[in-house]
């Protein structure tokens, strides 16, 4: 373990200069042009922009160039674990912001650092004194970004320029961004409490690990809630705060309509809001114009089961837009009916608006788990092309009512395999194969949405995805959507509690997973379908990344994401794709840029073909979304990547940028 270190690696071209030149605006380097007549941009927010299109006008770092990059600097924070000392597993996902000249991101223990965009030196550093940092709960401790506001462009006073950000000990706390200094006007000394209300949970059950989104002067915020723990879980509700004040302006306690929200100051355990409901993890999208906000929510509680859930589930698994200033329900879509795989929405809601797309409507692209990608109406929720309810398997366990039908979209048309038989196992050998075929006949596998069973059912895909949070990339000119999705099934068991309560803990440790579901009759196992050489009883590629015509609909190319090194021993370091967690950036130079795999690269994909045009080495895995930003006209186009590592993989703490030489 290592804590509160810092390191800046700064590597420059020594004699750039001299052979600069200026005139043209091009410098040289060696042989390696670079053009600095091209645009500048920021990435002020998590996804770019409010909409989280994670779309870069920059084009100084190209197709044709993107293979000269180099590493410009390094940053090591030092605040990693791997959970064998008195600290819980890390998981460096953050994705920074860069604004103006500063760039802007939190580590696992919830520090927020402030860097210089372009050299990689520390400003500042704001350590809150975490409190949760002990080993508790199923998740690696993970702050997945923050987000920005400020006054006016020339606004002086101290706080006029804010950072938000989210903690484990589930506090809002807003920052001056100059200094990093504690808003002392804001809520208690800069911090609001986010435990009010949402009753009585120990620290890991109960925390935001993705950034505020700030719209027309609030700041919004959700949390994670545990998974499958049990029926009475704390509250998925969602929370606007007065972005100067940090008095709540409002909260959004996801209900059905008709229920009467449980508000009483002396509720028992403290709760104000419902137990159960859906909860939003993930990344919010907002409208600024239309003083709209877009919420992914997950599942209620617990995720497995939903026999007792009495339609609390009104607004699970949906994308749901609220009113910027009172909270309230504008339209909301459901992705899932009456979710009981955990296909809850990880991915952000993305808007945009193309000519050519949905008659040029301004939309949200709704990417979950499944491989469905959703075109909706961004002020109505209809979708923009048809959606169709089709049937899907029935006979679920004991106690469970299943909905009939679920909703798949025809533009485009599902992105993942829907089936995976026994006549469909795949191995290195016969004697592999044979074993999954063995394993898809003796689980019930019939296709996506075949339901939790006693004897067991094969989900496919799995709980991961298809797409996670890493979320969706829209080129807005070319019509064009990126996304990277894990092809891996998984097995889902319902037990009796008798018999859950016999488990033994060995039998459990992660990948395989094993939750009590409390308030229910059941527990729950879960794992990773296998074959007896430990690789997934599907075909590969088992992590792909592809991209979607917006315009036609169709497939434009799909392409192998990972190897199996870094999971697998030499020589057997083949490129069947990985298990992928993270997302990508496209840049209008014509590349896609992506971490997110279990092997150790960081890499770039061709726009136009998905050839793989750049990859290059780093020290940990990059389970998190890459920017890109040029802050000066003389300035580089920089690509910065955090890398440190998931639950699967070595945790680390580096955060690295490439640029041109």
């Amino acid at each position: 373990m290592s804590l509160h270190g810092s390191n800046v690696t700064v590597m420059r071209c020594a004699w750039v200069a001299t052979i600069a030149v200026l005139t043209l605006g091009v410098i040289a380097c060696g042989d390696v042009a670079r053009d600095d007549g091209g645009p500048i941009a920021e990435w002020r927010e998590y996804g770019g922009d409010k909409g989280g299109l994670r779309y870069s006008p920059l084009d100084q770092i190209h197709t044709g160039n993107v293979d000269d990059l180099e590493v410009a600097w390094k940053y090591h924070h030092g605040d990693f674990s791997d959970g064998s000392g008195e600290y819980a597993r890390t998981s460096f996902q953050a994705t920074p912001i860069a604004v103006r000249d500063s760039l802007y991101f939190c580590t696992a223990y919830n520090r927020v650092i402030a860097l210089d965009a372009e050299t990689g030196d520390e400003r500042w550093g704001f350590d809150p004194g975490l409190r949760a940092k002990r080993g508790e709960g199923p998740y690696p401790l993970t702050c997945r970004g923050v987000a920005y506001w400020e006054a006016s462009a020339d606004a002086n006073e101290r706080c006029a320029r804010r950072i938000f950000t989210g903690t484990r000990d589930s506090e809002l706390i807003a920052l001056d961004a100059e200094t990093g200094e504690p808003c002392r006007g804001f809520g208690e000394a800069g911090r609001v409490a986010l435990r009010e209300g949402i009753g009585e949970a120990p620290p890991w059950e109960y925390y935001p690990t993705s950034p505020p989104l700030v719209v027309r002067d609030v700041v919004v915020i959700g949390a994670l809630v545990a998974d499958n723990l049990r029926v009475d879980a704390p509250s998925g509700v969602v929370r606007a705060f007065d972005v100067r004040s940090g008095a709540l302006r409002w909260a959004w306690d996801p209900v059905p309509p008709d229920w009467q929200s449980e508000v009483d100051d002396e509720g028992e355990g403290g709760r104000n809001y419902h137990a159960g409901t859906p909860n939003v993890w993930s990344i919010l999208s907002g409208d600024e114009a239309r003083g709209l906000i877009f919420v992914p929510t997950g599942n209620p509680a617990p995720d497995l089961y939903g026999g007792q859930r009495a339609g609390i589930d009104h607004y699970g698994s949906s994308t749901v837009a609220l009113d910027a200033e009172t909270g309230e329900v504008a339209w909301h879509f459901q992705t899932v009916h009456h979710d009981v795989w955990d296909y809850d929405v990880a991915s952000q809601p993305t808007l945009f608006e193309i000519p050519g797309v949905g008659g040029g409507t301004a939309g949200v692209a709704q990417a979950t788990k499944m491989g469905h990608v959703f075109l909706l109406d961004r002020e109505t929720g209809v979708p923009l092309y048809p959606v169709e309810e089709r049937p899907v398997p029935q006979g679920g366990i004991a106690g469970e009512v299943l909905s009939p039908t679920q909703p798949f979209p025809t533009h485009p048309p599902p992105l993942h395999p829907a089936t995976l038989t026994p006549d469909e196992a795949w191995g290195f050998t016969p004697i592999d194969r044979a074993d999954c075929a063995e394993k898809l006949a003796r689980y019930r596998s019939e296709g996506i949405f075949t339901p939790p069973t006693r004897e067991g059912s094969v989900q496919f895909p799995g709980s991961a995805g298809g797409m996670n949070w890493g979320g969706i990339a829209i080129d807005p000119l070319k019509g064009l959507l990126f996304t990277n999705q894990i092809h891996a099934p998984m097995v889902t068991q319902i037990l009796p509690r008798t018999e859950y309560e016999k488990l033994d803990a060995s039998e459990v440790a992660y990948p395989n997973e094993a939750y009590p579901m409390e308030g229910t009759p059941y527990g729950v196992r879960r794992f990773a379908l296998l074959s007896n050489f430990g690789a997934p009883c599907n075909a590969p590629p088992w992590g792909t990344l592809t991209a979607v015509d917006l315009r036609s609909g169709e497939v434009r190319w799909s392409s192998t994401l990972g190897t199996t090194r870094d999971m697998a021993p030499f020589p057997m370091w083949l490129s069947l794709g990985a298990p992928n967690l993270g997302g990508a950036v496209v840049t209008a130079g014509g590349v896609v840029f992506i971490g997110a795999t279990t092997d150790k690269f960081f890499r770039g994909f061709s726009v136009e073909t998905g050839e793989e045009i750049f990859r290059r080495r780093i020290p940990f895995t990059a389970s998190a979304n890459p920017i890109t930003y040029r802050l000066r006209r003389e300035a580089r186009q920089f690509i910065v990547i955090a890398a440190g590592g998931h639950g699967w993989s070595e945790p680390g703490d580096a955060l690295i940028a490439y640029a041109l030489p």
